[in-house]
């Protein structure tokens, strides 16, 4: 049998579809009725389509679907809820999921359906992202709930993690059980959807039902008094999304403000934080969800367990659970088109509720995964991590030893500092210094600022009305590249506006500045010359000066070239942080540790070297700005 992509299948159908309804495009619509076909054909199985005319296609499914409404009731609770698509629709559809392989657990088509349907509107607003099925199983797959283990979702949107389980359990020919999988989800389109995606894995509905997951009586799942073995989940995140009513988050330790006390360590306070993001509070419940000795297999926003305003919250997980593993993933995870889903970078998380608090040292297991299966479009493309990092993880579970690289790697619970939690954070930690300890010094740049080596400040904004006001330039981040300042930034400002921050910025030729925000730019740098003084830089950018005769023979040349070397690209990587909406080096470059080498030959060698390629490369830039001018010339 020939199969097909189902993701290109289900986009021919959405396309088919919306060009011959011209009055009724709504592509809930749409997936709601392909759903149905998707379901009596299920229940058809077998049968032989191709053979019958398009009416008696049409009545077959009309008939078929009578019966999984009257076995399906909880779902389908309209009498009148019937086939809405003509014959010539349900032939056209019929004929594309015969091109599918329905019965393959390798495929999830109601995810699938789903994610390209409602792939540009999939509830961002709310924080709803679809799952992609390789992070889902793969969460499954390193949780390995057994098949009797209760399993809960309290925010199972369209059941993504609970039909990973059931896939899981599939795969390994496991006897489980037929009623253990529970979903909550306050968006009852979501929950339907969810109750027929079990459904049509031949899985027991009753216990998918919609509510608020932080409100929620636990009788309405049948559990009353009761704690579940593993709860697997996506919850809602965003910094903009209302959590809850202020009675609901009084209810939770982790949705009041918290104040950083002398020692470092935070206190609790009495006030209530109302805009405290849902990721942080749904974290709270999953702990209060899952037995002692349970498993939490949860995505969270990479941001809530690195960034210092969340930190409170790495240390709860740190104080409640024991850490199992912390799989970082790339930010196009949930990209589902050009517009659709989010780049907000996540990880994946697994967690052992500990039956008594304790301080114990044990050993994490950590990775980074750079690509995940698909492009920052949706697009699939052949290059995706996840599989060896699952491998790695079962080959750690099994005692044996890891590579120690991006794709697997341990850290003691010793080596956690600052509550960090995020992977990236400690890749640096795990990679070889190469013996460089032995030729060069190995200093921070913090001890370079606090011996008055290098002096560091940061830029300001102008907002953009002052854009386009005048000739000065105004040098944002995407105006650093190759160690230069491109020739025409995009943004000018007045004289005004440069003589009122100029005494404040004190450029200098010789100066460094170096990206600190933003994406992929972030550690870029460039030298100031002769021809750059006269700009304003912008608040995203560092500006570095090093001090003439310093005690390392640091000299400007070779800090540049330093800066640019990939040891020291790996650190900031490994710095480098998601901030809710932006990345950010932040103050964690005083952290980043500068080879100076030790052969002071060897440094003015480097500097010598450098200078000669910054001053032909500005010279040529000069000659043809000159080149432009004389065009005009008479």
């Amino acid at each position: 049998m020939v199969t097909f992509s189902a993701k290109e299948t289900f986009l021919d159908i959405r396309n088919f579809l919306a060009g011959r309804f011209l009055g009724a495009t709504r592509d809930e619509f749409f997936l709601d009725e392909v759903i149905k076909l998707i379901f009596c054909k299920y229940e058809l199985k077998n049968t032989g389509t191709n053979d019958i005319d398009d009416v008696e296609l049409a009545s077959l499914y009309r008939k078929t679907f009578k019966t999984v409404f009257e076995l399906h009731k909880d779902i389908y609770q309209e009498e009148a809820c019937e086939i809405e698509l003509d014959p010539i629709s349900i032939r056209y559809i019929d004929g594309k999921l015969n091109e599918l392989d329905l019965f393959n657990l390798e495929r999830d088509l109601i995810g699938d359906a789903y994610e390209i349907f409602m792939g540009d509107a999939i509830k961002g607003q709310s924080g709803q992202f679809f799952t992609p099925q390789n992070a889902a199983e793969a969460l499954v797959k390193m949780v390995a709930p057994a098949p009797n283990a209760s399993i809960v979702d309290p925010a199972c949107g369209a059941g993504g993690f609970l039909v990973a389980s059931i896939k899981y359990w599939k795969k390994q020919n496991a006897d489980y059980s037929n009623n253990n999988l529970y979903g909550v989800d306050k968006d009852s389109y979501l929950t339907r959807l969810a109750k027929i995606h079990l459904a049509c894995m031949g899985h027991d509905t009753k216990t998918i039902n919609c509510a608020d997951s932080l409100v929620w009586d636990e009788k309405i799942l049948g559990k009353c008094n009761a704690k579940y073995d593993v709860v697997l989940t996506n919850p809602p995140f965003g910094v903009n999304i209302q959590a809850g009513t202020r009675e609901t988050l009084s209810k939770f330790d982790l949705a009041y403000k918290y104040r950083k006390k002398k020692d470092g360590s935070s206190e609790k306070t009495d006030v209530i934080n109302e805009s405290v993001a849902p990721q942080v509070v749904f974290m709270e419940q999953c702990v209060n969800l899952v037995k002692p000795g349970g498993v939490i297999g949860i995505v969270v926003p990479e941001s809530m367990i690195s960034n210092k305003k969340y930190s409170y919250v790495s240390k709860y997980i740190l104080r409640t659970c024991y850490i199992k593993a912390i799989i970082g993933m790339p930010e196009e995870l949930f990209k589902t088109s050009g517009k659709g889903g989010t780049h907000t970078k996540t990880c994946l998380l697994v967690l052992e509720k500990k039956k008594k608090t304790d301080e114990k040292n044990y050993s994490i297991f950590m990775a980074e995964a750079k690509w995940c299966g698909h492009d920052s479009r949706g697009r699939e493309i052949p290059k995706d991590d996840i599989p060896a990092i699952i491998e790695n993880y079962n080959k750690y579970q099994r005692g044996e030893e890891c590579k120690n690289d991006h794709l697997g790697f341990i850290v003691g619970r010793s080596q956690v500092l600052n509550s960090i939690l995020a992977p990236r954070a400690y890749i640096f930690d795990n990679q070889n210094n190469d013996g460089l300890e032995k030729t060069h010094q190995l200093v921070t740049i913090g001890q370079l600022v606090d011996e008055n080596v290098l002096e560091i400040t940061t830029g300001n904004e102008v907002g953009k009305l002052a854009y386009g006001t005048g000739t000065i330039p105004f040098v944002r981040t995407s105006d650093i590249s190759n160690w230069e300042i491109k020739s025409d930034p995009k943004h000018l400002l007045s004289e005004e506006i440069y003589r009122s921050l100029a005494d404040k910025q004190d450029v200098r030729e010789g100066d460094i500045l170096m990206v600190k925000d933003g994406s992929y730019l972030i550690g870029t740098c460039a030298m100031i010359t002769k021809y750059d003084t006269r700009i304003v830089y912008q608040s995203h950018l560092y500006k570095i000066r090093v001090a003439e005769g310093n005690k390392y023979n640091l000299d400007k040349y070779y800090l540049l070239a330093a800066l640019s070397s990939e040891y020291v690209r790996q650190q900031i990587f490994s710095k480098t942080f998601s901030q809710d909406i932006i990345n950010s080096l932040g103050d964690r470059l005083k952290e980043l540790i500068i080879p100076i080498a030790t052969d002071k030959k060897r440094i003015d060698k480097i500097a010598g070297m450098v200078k000669k390629a910054i001053d032909d490369s500005i010279e040529a830039r000069e000659l043809a700005k000159k080149v432009r001018v004389e065009v005009f010339a008479v």
